[in-house]
């Protein structure tokens, strides 16, 4: 058997685990490769309990920066928001299109709809008119079945909402769905939603076998599978920064403000109708999206999910932001699904999660909703801005050379003067490193 197999590896202990993958996959950067995992465990044995928890297999902490963005005017409120991310000019750009905003009224935003989807997947061969008109009683079975389920969720004004029988008799025979409405509050609500679809599913089984409309041949049924769906188009969020053209005056140094707000708004439209571009048109908005979404511990990797599902909901994929200029007023705004939550989760259980709620106000889901679609348009503007102006890599690599003069070890006394050197040229890593050298060489 292939040495770099194993069996029964999470039968191990933390330091079995380590002393494994440090003696079958040995790093030949490190002195001492025990360190490599070791190096980045807590002090705190509690919280780090709590961390290894949260998943499988755990051997250390993968450490991200945590930082924060300030002058967030939000429907009149001022926040300093929270942010994860590694990406080098992300928090600065956001912090800066904050800025922009805060003398201009800031950003409004708005709650469209907190609705959630959970999925009843079946086949089953008989008469799709019969299926239709059984439904309404199977509807009304589960809706009851809900309000027992769901107690503690209804009083909190929460539950079912609706269930929708869909027929995929045409694409593939014998296939329809339950599509089933959910509000779940202030939690992401996927444990709730599942539970239901899961009991759900037992019921219909039942009902199948039980109803005297059936014949022997018609009781069969198969149900294929229960789950949430992480496309929450009906859970939606919207925000817009807006002002008259006059006050975009100076925004460039070389570009009056109506020039701007035009290729500004001519660049937004691309995105809007070449997939190329709005693909990464959205990731700009994502880098401000995820890096809260993360902080406060809920699941970026759904919040993205939903969003680029959404950005083809028309049949082709574009931009999730659009831009207006009408009676010398410029806008630009952001809708986009966001099913995020408040409480269950990691949202109280990680520390970091729990200390970003604070410094948010402990914000409700629908205003934490609000609080994380500004960032993605600030993310977006600010981007938007430095492609139509001085170009994106000015300001990126710029915020990128301390990382590069890392990498190539550079000395403190080195950084200085590099950092000195390269104030009005622009950076690279090959220019960087010649730098370096040429500087060392002397």
């Amino acid at each position: 058997m292939n040495e770099k197999l194993i069996s029964g590896f999470s039968k191990l202990t933390k330091q079995e685990k380590i002393d494994w993958v440090n003696s079958h996959f040995p790093s030949s950067e490190l002195e001492n490769n025990e360190t490599d995992f070791t190096a980045f465990w807590l002090e705190n044995e509690t919280i780090q309990e709590v961390i290894d928890g949260f998943s499988e297999n755990t051997l250390s902490n993968f450490i991200l920066p945590y930082g924060i963005a300030p002058n967030f005017l939000i429907n009149g409120v001022p926040y300093a928001i929270p942010m994860v991310i590694e990406e080098s000019s992300v928090v600065a750009a956001a912090s800066s299109a904050a800025k922009f905003w805060l003398s201009k009224g800031g950003f409004k935003t708005k709650v469209i709809s907190t609705v959630k989807i959970g999925q009843i997947h079946f086949k089953w061969e008989g008469e799709s008119t019969l299926l239709t008109r059984l439904f309404p009683e199977i509807k009304e079975k589960l809706l009851q079945e809900s309000k027992r389920l769901g107690a503690n969720m209804v009083k909190r004004g929460g539950g079912v909402t609706d269930i929708e029988l869909i027929h995929f008799n045409h694409l593939e025979k014998g296939l329809y769905q339950l599509r089933i409405k959910f509000e779940t509050v202030n939690s992401m609500g996927a444990n709730f939603i599942n539970t239901h679809l899961e009991s759900f599913s037992k019921s219909l089984k039942n009902f199948f076998d039980s109803s005297d409309s059936l014949s022997a041949e018609d009781k069969e049924i198969d149900i294929i599978m229960s789950i949430l769906s992480n496309y929450t188009p009906e859970c939606l969020v919207t925000a817009s920064v807006s002002c008259p053209l006059s006050q975009l005056k100076g925004i460039y140094k070389d570009m009056d403000e109506t020039t701007f707000a035009l290729k500004f708004q001519q660049a937004v439209r691309i995105a809007e109708i070449d997939p190329y571009r709005a693909t990464t048109h959205n990731k700009g908005i994502f880098n401000g999206i995820d890096a809260v979404v993360i902080a406060t511990g809920n699941d970026f990797r759904a919040v993205e999910a939903a969003g680029h599902a959404y950005a083809a909901k028309d049949g082709y994929y574009k931009s999730l932001s659009s831009c207006q200029i009408e009676n010398d007023v410029f806008t630009f705004s952001l809708t986009l699904p966001m099913a995020i939550g408040t409480i269950g989760g990691l949202t109280h259980l990680h520390p970091l999660a729990k200390k970003s709620l604070s410094i948010l106000g402990e914000p409700d889901a629908p205003t934490l909703m609000q609080i994380i679609a500004a960032v993605g348009l600030a993310q977006n503007f600010a981007a938007v801005k430095s492609l139509i102006t001085s170009g994106i890599q000015e300001g990126h690599m710029r915020m990128h050379l301390m990382n590069i003069l890392v990498h190539l070890q550079a000395s403190e006394t080195e950084k200085n003067i590099a950092l000195e050197h390269f104030t009005h040229i622009p950076v690279s890593f090959a220019a960087v490193r010649e730098f370096l050298e040429s500087i060392r060489s002397k």
